[in-house]
């Protein structure tokens, strides 16, 4: 009779050492998981370097324009040009300093660390081959130099250029693949590739100094020709501008992430 009793007391007590949960009160809270990590932004704090094709005051410093610079390839070529217009005067460098701009914001946007090879549309410089040296300085990411086209009218749509053959590794894997991602943007976005020159959108060249003289992946987009009456309306209106910017944002963040 008594042993009973004492087995029913130990079951009673250990009833009260059990909470509501389950979990036994004696032996203390049940240890608390460690909440995950949150993600880190693989692409926040890289840098990237926009280059808005030529500037706004070269045609008042013509021998400065005009001064010889390495291209990159053993020959020499003109530290810059004035750039194109459009057959009503709008000219080619306010449209790359304006999508450019457009860019630097996007990218900030998502922790990008941009670099812009000018600082302004009313000075002059910098040459060709200092822009191209530009990222590697930075060790930029990517380097995209934004311009528009002039050929004539008839001529219309998008290409993107990179260096070719390729004088270092960045040149040879990665510079095609950054170009490819933007002519991949450019589509996506509703823009036609262009029936003049490349092909499906890309352009191997050897004549630039801005994207021979890389050593980190670069490639150079001419979003249009400012000669071509369908072109050029898309490339002066803010809307078209936008939706150039939003593509090119959208193809290095592709490129980088």
């Amino acid at each position: 009779m008594r042993q009973r009793q004492w087995k029913a007391l130990a079951i009673i007590c250990g009833a009260l050492l059990i909470g509501s949960s389950g979990q036994s009160l004696a032996a203390g809270p049940r240890p608390v998981a460690d909440s995950p990590a949150a993600p880190l932004n693989p692409i926040a704090d890289r840098t990237v370097v926009l280059d808005p094709g030529h500037n706004g005051g070269g045609a008042a410093h013509p021998d400065q324009l005009n001064a010889q610079v390495p291209d990159g390839r053993g020959g020499m070529k003109s530290c810059n040009t004035t750039g194109t217009n459009a057959t009503d005067g709008y000219s080619e460098h306010e449209f790359n300093w304006d999508v450019a701009l457009r860019v630097r914001d996007a990218l900030g946007a998502h922790g990008i660390h941009v670099v812009m090879s000018r600082d302004s549309d009313t000075g002059v410089g910098p040459c060709v081959d200092e822009r191209g040296k530009l990222g590697n300085k930075v060790g930029a990411a990517a380097v995209v130099s934004i311009h528009a086209d002039g050929a004539p009218a008839g001529d219309h749509g998008f290409h993107v250029a990179y260096s070719s053959p390729p004088l270092n590794d960045a040149q040879s894997g990665p510079s095609p693949q950054l170009a490819t991602a933007l002519r991949d943007g450019f589509t996506t976005a509703g823009f036609d590739t262009s029936n003049y020159v490349g092909s499906n959108g890309l352009d191997p060249r050897s004549d630039l100094a801005g994207l021979n003289f890389s050593e980190v992946p670069t490639a150079l987009v001419e979003c249009g020709n400012m000669r071509d009456p369908g072109d050029a309306a898309v490339l002066e209106s803010p809307d078209g501008r936008a939706r150039f910017a939003n593509a090119i944002a959208a193809a290095i963040l592709s490129y980088l992430g």
